[in-house]
């Protein structure tokens, strides 16, 4: 038998694929576009959090009017719909490690745990025990057959591409997941939604964070964790006291603005940055921009999908979502993934993501991990 379109050895009636319906226009176009194609879809929507001002909030997923935009889209395409409440799993593994990662001076990915644990992880055995053969998700990544099985692809529109949230899918999922929308640019997504005649056509993008009312990722770190707030001083590289602070959480390696200084050491006029965050003794550390170069890290909480290799392995990566892909060579040195980078890399922060792509073309992740605190 040919294979069908998600490349599944049956026809697409005899096949379940459960669709992640989030509630935005993405997620939506997917169930719609697979139920055209003859496929037995069923909708899961997940409950993921309850936060007063987050729940009406434009522009945020999984709360409130998404969980009702998802199931009309359900409805307007006659496709079972369920609701599957994961505040506590949410909170758990991603709200918690969010607030813990600030407290540790590091800047967390929550998209990336979320992907991980709820989304993939807890929402694949919900699948499985739907009996469906896949899940499908609105994600703007492709997944390609290679020699060796299911690799993972930037999606083919650069401005949508989500491949840096999605490198901590493992192979095991990756066998079970599909993309859809991966070939698709944004433009032809609406398009589609318009066509199917779903309310959410014209419905703006999600936020990255959907639990952080208003970007204030400092006021929803001290609300879990309200030691947050302990003060601190703010030194320059040689140790000297420029200023005070109201807490680290409210600090990144890199950021130049909300820096209260007051008397500067030496005559060099420089605009000063956050250089490194000591938070065993509460101190933010700030210098010059020069400071800031990186041209080697080390990754922790490794996720690796290429082939095996020996020795120092040339790559391209990235250790921001928004970055331009960078030439850099990995190697594995006492259990962790070393990156070294062709150039020093300016403002790199502990907890980001560095994502690995192959040299040859960058389209292929390789894998990547976690960045660790600087010594």
């Amino acid at each position: 038998m040919a294979r069908n379109s998600l490349g599944l050895d049956r026809a697409p009636g005899d096949t379940r694929v459960v669709v992640a319906m989030s509630g935005g226009v993405d997620s939506s176009v997917t169930a719609a576009l697979l139920k055209e194609q003859g496929y037995d879809v069923v909708g899961v929507t997940l409950q993921l959090y309850d936060h007063g001002v987050a729940v009406g909030k434009a522009g945020a997923c999984c709360a409130g009017q998404d969980i009702q935009d998802a199931r009309q889209v359900a409805d307007r395409l006659g496709i079972p719909h369920y609701v599957l409440d994961y505040e506590s799993r949410f909170r758990a593994e991603v709200m918690d490690s969010f607030a813990d990662s600030y407290l540790r001076g590091e800047t967390p990915v929550p998209c990336i745990a979320c992907n991980r644990t709820v989304k993939f992880r807890d929402l694949m055995k919900t699948a499985r025990e739907l009996g469906a053969e896949a899940l499908a998700t609105g994600h703007y990544v492709r997944r390609v057959m290679g020699e060796a099985g299911p690799e993972l692809h930037r999606g083919t529109d650069p401005n949508r591409d989500q491949s840096y949230f999605l490198f901590g899918t493992t192979a095991e999922q990756l066998d079970y997941l599909r993309f859809p929308l991966g070939d698709l640019p944004k433009s032809e997504t609406r398009a589609l939604a318009e066509r199917f005649e779903l309310a959410v056509a014209d419905k703006p993008d999600s936020q990255d964070i959907c639990f952080v009312p208003n970007g204030d990722y400092a006021g929803v770190v001290q609300k879990l964790r309200p030691e947050a707030n302990d003060p601190g001083e703010i030194v320059d590289m040689a140790g000297k006291v420029v200023g005070r602070h109201d807490g680290i959480v409210r600090f990144t390696v890199g950021q130049r603005r909300g820096l209260a200084l007051g008397e500067r050491s030496g005559t060099d006029n420089d605009p000063l940055y956050v250089v490194k965050l000591e938070p065993e003794t509460r101190r933010v550390v700030v210098g010059p921009r020069r400071a800031l170069g990186r041209r080697e890290i080390a990754l922790y909480d490794i996720n690796w999908l290429g082939p095996d290799f020996d020795g120092a392995l040339p790559v391209q990566v990235r250790v921001r979502s928004s970055q331009a892909l960078r030439p850099a060579e990995v190697e594995r040195a006492n259990g962790a993934l070393v990156v070294r980078f062709a150039e020093p890399e300016i403002g790199v922060s502990p907890g980001q993501a560095c994502v690995i792509h192959d040299r040859a073309t960058g389209s292929r992740v390789l894998g990547g991990g976690f960045i660790r605190r600087f010594p």
